[in-house]
C-alpha cells in the first residue's frame, strides 16, 4: 500500500513535470510542431479512453485505481500540450488533484485489504452498513476522483477541457468522452463494495476505521474541499510565458 501510495501520489508525475518543467520552456520550437503536436495529443486522448476502459473491466478494487490513474495523466498531458493559459493551469491542477485522490483510494482500498485480505469485488458488499465512517470517507475519494463539482478534481479537468476546446474541439470532444466513462467505473464498484446486499458473513464483523485512521484521512478530506472551493492560489503557480 505505501508504495503504491508513494508511485501514485508522487513518481507518476515525474514525467508530466518534465514536460511542464523542462520540455516547454527548452524546447518551444518542438512543442510547438503541429507533427509533435498532433502524435503527442493522439497518444495522450489514446490513454484517456484506452485507460477508462481497461478500469471499467477489472475484478480487483487496486487495478481500478491502477488503471484510471492512466487515464487521469493522459488528461494532464492534453492540457500541457494545448497550450492554452486555462489547459495549462488544469493540468497542473489534476496533477496535484490526483495524487490527493488516488493516494487517498490507494490507502483505503490497502485498509479494507488489510481486514479482509483480499481486492476482489465479488468478496464484498454492504460495507456501508458496516463501516459508516469508511464509506464516507471513500465516497468522497471516488468524488474527488470523478471530478464532482466542489472537489479539487472538478477544477482540474475542467479547465483541460475548456482550455484545450479553443485549439484541439475534436480531441478534446473525445477527450470528454472519459468523464462519463469514470463515473461508470468508479460508481460501480462503489456499489459493489459499499452499496450491495451485505450477503457474505465475512463482512459483517469488518470493524470500521479507528481513530488513528481517520486522522491518517482527515487532512486529504480538507484538501480536497478546500482546493475544491479555493483554487485560486495554486492556480496562480502558473503563468504562460
Amino acid at each position: 500500500t505505501e508504495g503504491s501510495v508513494v508511485l501514485a501520489a508522487v513518481l507518476l508525475k515525474m514525467g508530466t513535470y518534465g514536460l511542464l518543467r523542462y520540455s516547454l520552456p527548452l524546447f518551444p520550437d518542438v512543442v510547438h510542431n503541429p507533427t509533435v503536436r498532433g502524435l503527442v495529443l493522439a497518444l495522450a486522448v489514446f490513454g484517456i479512453i484506452y485507460g477508462a476502459l481497461v478500469a471499467l473491466v477489472q475484478p480487483d478494487f487496486k487495478r481500478l485505481v491502477a488503471y484510471s490513474s492512466v487515464s487521469h495523466m493522459g488528461v494532464a498531458v492534453l492540457g500541457i500540450f494545448a497550450l492554452t493559459p486555462e489547459s495549462l493551469q488544469g493540468a497542473m491542477m489534476v496533477q496535484i488533484s490526483h495524487g490527493l485522490s488516488t493516494g487517498a483510494l490507494f490507502l483505503l482500498i490497502g485498509l479494507i485489504y488489510d481486514r479482509r485480505h483480499t481486492r476482489l469485488f465479488s468478496a464484498f458488499g454492504g460495507l456501508a452498513r458496516t463501516m459508516p465512517m469508511y464509506a464516507v470517507v471513500l465516497m468522497i475519494a471516488v468524488m474527488s476522483s470523478i471530478a464532482v463539482p466542489g472537489t479539487n478534481g472538478f477544477i482540474g479537468e475542467f479547465l483541460v477541457l475548456t482550455g484545450s476546446f479553443q485549439t484541439f474541439p475534436v480531441w478534446t470532444t473525445i477527450a470528454t468522452t472519459s468523464v462519463i466513462l469514470a463515473a461508470v467505473y468508479a460508481l460501480w464498484a462503489v456499489q459493489r463494495v459499499l452499496f450491495n446486499p451485505l450477503d457474505k458473513p465475512e463482512n459483517t464483523k469488518v470493524p470500521d476505521m479507528n481513530w488513528r485512521e481517520l486522522l491518517m484521512m482527515a487532512p486529504i478530506v480538507v484538501l480536497i474541499f478546500y482546493i475544491g472551493l479555493h483554487p485560486a492560489p495554486i492556480l496562480r503557480r502558473v503563468v504562460l510565458g
